[in-house]
């Protein structure tokens, strides 16, 4: 029975998919698993017996991830599960942008007890005009499965699209329309652009990419879209540049004592996933990444594991998890020990990412709590987990 703590509300159609075999608690200490949104655990003390935390959404800021990979705790997050919610927004922005909706709805709103509010109507409407989305160029920094998302809607709308990703996959690559131009260089794409979109993570090298120096070489009146993280901006520069018409419009879904009181800004309350079908998708995703490491070893979608798979337990098989230093060596020493148990080994595989290292070992016979003690003390080695069927 695996013990599995919600620290937010994780959708009920996701949960469910875990099945027998797994009992919520109210407390995670004592949980096997974690399963989060928004909940923040840099703070947190991470039990010894925690195994994994599932963040249902594909940011992991909230989360000590390089803390939990010495200890042996995958992190999952579900790359893709929002990405219609977080796309429909961010077109929906642009269109916000491009149209003064938000002052004309606002207009009918304060005239709405004038009898001629549908005469006066037609000569307000002059002050809420705006441009067409169509024919605009617009530069998509971070080709992602939101990213790309928005790329290829744009495509659809009548853009002259451009990208920007110094690390997009081979697997991203074959989702972009073939119409999207590649670009090497950010501040030569911002330079071109009429509207600039933002999808990468907040991390040391993307903090404050858009810094004052690619701003100034934004051409005026554009306009800035904002739906991954607002360290990305240097809101200071930002601020200066929407004041002095530099840059047209902001438009953002995080909401900070900097952004709500920026000239020129549509601040939105962080809505990007916030559509049912997003969060079930991602509370299935989670719960799916979570049952299948728990019961087997596998892992997919970590942010501090390499990806390992070996599909199910076999009947009558036993499979050893182990977390290690990514050194020369470790590897060796641990087939070393198994052989002198006695043990055979069926099948394994390996996987590093940066200096985390996770080896899955399938073997016929019993592994006693013995061998696991004696490959827990293999120079390297984190952690040691047997995982047994059922």
């Amino acid at each position: 029975m695996y013990k599995i703590c919600c620290l937010n509300n994780i959708a009920k159609v996701g949960t469910d998919h875990l099945g027998e075999g797994y009992e919520f608690v109210s407390e995670p200490e004592g949980a096997d698993a974690l399963m989060v949104r928004s909940a923040n655990l840099h703070e947190m003390e991470l039990a010894d017996g925690l195994l994994a935390i599932a963040r249902a959404g594909a940011g992991v800021n909230n989360i000590p991830v390089e803390r939990c990979a010495e200890q042996g705790v995958v992190v999952f997050n579900t790359p893709g599960a929002n990405a219609n919610a977080v796309k429909e927004l961010v077109i929906c922005g642009m269109l916000l942008a491009c149209r003064d909706v938000i002052g004309g709805a606002a207009w009918v709103a304060e005239n709405s007890d004038d009898p001629e509010v549908g005469k006066k109507a037609e000569k307000a409407k002059k002050q809420f005009g705006g441009c067409e989305l169509a024919g605009k160029s617009v530069g998509v920094v971070g080709l992602g499965a939101i990213g790309a998302a928005v790329a290829n809607s744009l495509i659809d709308l009548g853009c002259e699209v451009m990208g920007y990703d110094p690390y997009l996959s081979i697997n991203a690559a074959w989702s972009l329309d073939r119409r999207i131009e590649h670009v090497t260089d950010l501040g030569e794409m911002l330079s071109r652009c009429d509207f600039v979109t933002l999808h990468v993570p907040a991390t040391d090298a993307t903090r404050k990419m858009i810094s004052a120096e690619m701003i100034a070489r934004m051409p005026r009146g554009a306009v800035l879209l904002n739906f991954a993280r607002d360290l990305l901006v240097d809101e200071q520069a930002l601020a200066e540049a929407l004041d002095d018409g530099r840059v047209g419009r902001y438009v953002t879904d995080f909401a900070n004592p900097a952004s709500a009181n920026m000239r020129n800004a549509i601040v939105l309350p962080h809505l990007g996933a916030s559509t049912g079908e997003a969060e079930d998708n991602c509370a299935v995703m989670a719960a799916n990444e979570l049952k299948d490491y728990l019961e087997n070893g596998n892992i997919r979608n970590s942010v501090n594991y390499g990806q390992v798979d070996l599909g199910p337990v076999g009947e009558g098989d036993e499979r050893v998890a182990i977390f290690h230093e990514n050194v020369q060596g470790v590897i060796g020493l641990l087939s070393a020990t198994l052989a002198a148990s006695g043990l055979n080994i069926e099948n394994m595989t390996n996987k590093s990412r940066g200096g985390n290292a996770y080896t899955l070992i399938e073997v016929s016979g019993d592994v006693t709590p013995e061998v696991s003690e004696q490959l827990s003390q293999v120079a390297g080695v984190r952690r040691v987990r047997v995982i047994e069927r059922p």
